[in-house]
């Protein structure tokens, strides 16, 4: 098959005839200000859905469409790199994935030369498909590259916490809790504070 005349899956629902072992890479990147500070975030997993990679890097001073490239050709070279010779990409990018397919002209000279850098690494693969899907199917990739945007502006990377810890992480950011004194002992009533842990009482009346 002529990776170059690969289908889109839509959705992420169309195999198109792929081979029995394929990698799929989540694929997205962005730019704060378009252009401005810049990065990509990809998440590979293999044909059964289990993650095996997440990659992520700051590129600096790049517009949307850079980065978007940037994350695809990660995702080629992680392919090349670990001898996987079939790769599905899933990309948020409409402009990404019409311009890979030819059905647009790339005419920025800048996404002309990483266009043909993508281009040789698909060559290089037995079988290819890249297919478009809304941002909100591309939840995990996009934080990625926020990550890799807050490191490059030296902010905290955001990290979601899991719903196991979301409560005892909200709990641990509050400075005040509800209480009541029972049997003279003071009974926290929306929280669970760590044995040892050091509190101030403030008596409302």
């Amino acid at each position: 098959m002529n990776p170059r005349n690969a289908t889109v899956p839509f959705h992420g629902t169309n195999r198109d005839n792929a081979p029995e072992r394929y990698l799929v890479a989540y694929s997205d990147g962005g730019a704060r200000g378009n252009p401005g500070p810049a990065g990509y975030g990809v998440v590979i997993q293999d044909e059964t859905g289990k993650k095996v990679a997440a990659l992520s890097e700051y590129i600096g001073h790049q517009t949307n469409n850079v980065a978007e490239y940037q994350g695809l050709i990660a995702a080629l070279e992680y392919a090349a790199d670990h001898n996987h010779k079939a790769l599905k990409v899933i990309s948020d990018s409409e402009l990404l994935v019409r311009q890979i397919k030819g059905i647009y002209k790339v005419k920025n000279s800048t996404l002309q030369e990483l266009h043909g850098r993508a281009k040789d690494l698909i060559a290089q693969l037995d079988w290819f498909s890249i297919g478009h899907v809304l941002r909100g199917h591309n939840q995990e990739a996009d934080d990625l590259a926020n990550a890799a945007m807050d490191k490059g502006m030296g902010r905290t990377a955001r990290v979601a916490p899991s719903p196991a810890s979301s409560s005892a992480v909200s709990s641990a950011a509050r400075r005040e809790f509800n209480g009541v004194v029972r049997g003279g002992k003071i009974e926290l009533l929306d929280a669970q504070l760590s044995e040892g842990t050091q509190v101030q009482v403030r008596i409302k009346k």
